[in-house]
């Protein structure tokens, strides 16, 4: 189980501060040179971006009082490994969640899973959301491994919604609701 004592902190990764750092946006800018980071994490067209290209968006970003926006960085060393963040609709209680590993070394090793749950955690307690709503592609199954880890359970399909290299895949919507969450830290 996760120790809440400490909102931002998990067994390997903590969530740290977004903003506007030369390290911060030197980290994007070679995630976003990595065709398998950027087609995993956006449905958009994977783009190689400059550092600055970042700098001007987090001016925009910085902005928008209805995000939750957080770096993910090792608990050994302190590496940027990743970023990720909620976007609240306070009438409903109902947060969509975005999450990304760029950092290749730290795929499939567990950090992308405890940042999901330092970030739910940090949804249902610290917000007081109800549930929680993502969109993967059925073309990242690490990802959808990953959602279902935390508690996420299928909700919908889109059918052949996403192109890639030549073939169709399904999006995937998930939901993971505060009393199944609940349920499984007292598990």
């Amino acid at each position: 189980m996760t120790d809440f004592s400490n909102l931002f902190t998990g067994k390997l990764v903590r969530l740290g501060a977004w903003g506007m750092t030369p390290e911060f946006n030197e980290a994007r800018a070679r995630w976003s040179a990595d065709a398998e980071f950027m087609r995993n994490y956006s449905f958009g067209h994977a783009v190689p971006r400059a550092a600055s290209f970042f700098e001007r968006m987090d001016k925009k970003e910085m902005e928008k009082e209805n995000e939750f926006r957080f770096t993910i960085r090792t608990l050994e060393d302190d590496k940027l490994i990743g970023e990720c963040f909620l976007e609240p609709n306070w009438n409903h209680q109902s947060s969509w969640l975005a999450i990304g590993i760029g950092e290749p070394d730290y795929r499939s090793k567990g950090y992308g899973t405890d940042a999901m749950r330092v970030l739910c955690a940090y949804a249902f307690r610290e917000l007081g959301q109800h549930r929680i709503t993502l969109n993967v592609f059925s073309g990242n199954p690490r990802a959808v491994r990953c959602y279902e880890k935390v508690g996420f359970v299928h909700e919908a399909v889109q059918r052949a919604s996403i192109y890639r290299d030549g073939t169709r895949y399904d999006t995937f919507v998930m939901g993971l609701l505060h009393a199944e969450w609940e349920a499984q830290q007292e598990g």
